[in-house]
């Protein structure tokens, strides 16, 4: 191997391991990783494909962090992931059409407007809420979790936050329930959304490895040593960065 290749692949597998910090801490390490891919060489298609396979080892490991602790999957998350999953399939076959040049454009938008909304989004007062996850709220959920689905499908970056305004505006979920089962969507739907990417040859697979390793390391540890001092580090690390990238993409096009 190549000591060029080498150390583009410890790039990427830092990378990763930084964004599985950003998921655990901050959410939105997709607006690192799958610009970066891109910025290695990848097309934004094939960019986009193999960063799933990051995501799925990522939520595999999440999910079961979670069990560990006592906080079992559920029946709403399982139901909730099926809609996504439907939703995903869409998506992704959608990005599948779309041109690399506008793919990047619409990426460096969707990153800056994540970003923003990760900056300046309201805390929600998680103590007072009370589980909905029944009757018109289920179905409502349900039906929201189809298009979180779609936009999960078609390009990842930030999906969590969504699902995390969703669980907590739509079914009063607090802030634990609601990762647990936002683990356990995004594992759900992004078996689906490789699955397409995979059939049409859009996946790399070495590159998805190395980015895998990353991710759930970074997302262990942040999850075994949390510090919440660190929550505002990460943001500032994060929006930086993805400003940046976002002008490259821009420019570049």
């Amino acid at each position: 191997m190549e000591i060029n290749e080498t150390i583009l692949l410890l790039i990427l597998a830092i990378i990763g391991f930084v964004a599985g910090i950003i998921n655990t801490l901050a959410g939105g390490g997709s607006l690192l990783t799958l610009p970066m891919l891109i910025f290695m060489g990848l097309p934004p298609t094939v960019a986009n494909g193999t960063n799933r396979i990051g995501i799925l080892i990522q939520c595999f490991t999440s999910v079961a962090g979670f069990k560990s602790k006592g906080i079992k999957p559920s029946r709403f998350g399982v139901y909730l992931g099926i809609s996504a999953l439907l939703g995903s399939i869409i998506g992704a076959k959608i990005a599948l059409e779309i041109k690399g040049d506008l793919f990047n454009k619409i990426l460096a938008l969707v990153m800056l407007f994540v970003v923003a909304i990760m900056v300046f989004k309201p805390k929600n007062a998680t103590s007072d809420l009370i589980e909905r996850t029944t009757g018109k709220n289920f179905w409502l959920s349900f039906l929201a979790f189809f298009f979180i689905g779609i936009y999960g499908g078609f390009i990842q970056a930030g999906v969590g936050i969504f699902i995390l305004l969703a669980l907590t505006s739509i079914n009063g979920l607090n802030l634990v329930s609601s990762n647990a089962v936002k683990v356990l969507v995004v594992f759900i739907y992004t078996i689906a959304a490789i699955a397409v990417f995979a059939y049409n040859q859009q996946i790399d697979y070495i590159y998805g490895i190395i980015l895998a390793i990353g991710n759930a390391s970074g997302g262990w540890i942040a999850s075994r040593w949390s510090v919440k001092k660190g929550d505002g580090l990460v943001k500032v690390f994060l929006v930086i960065m993805v400003i940046a990238m976002a002008i490259k993409l821009w420019v570049d096009n």
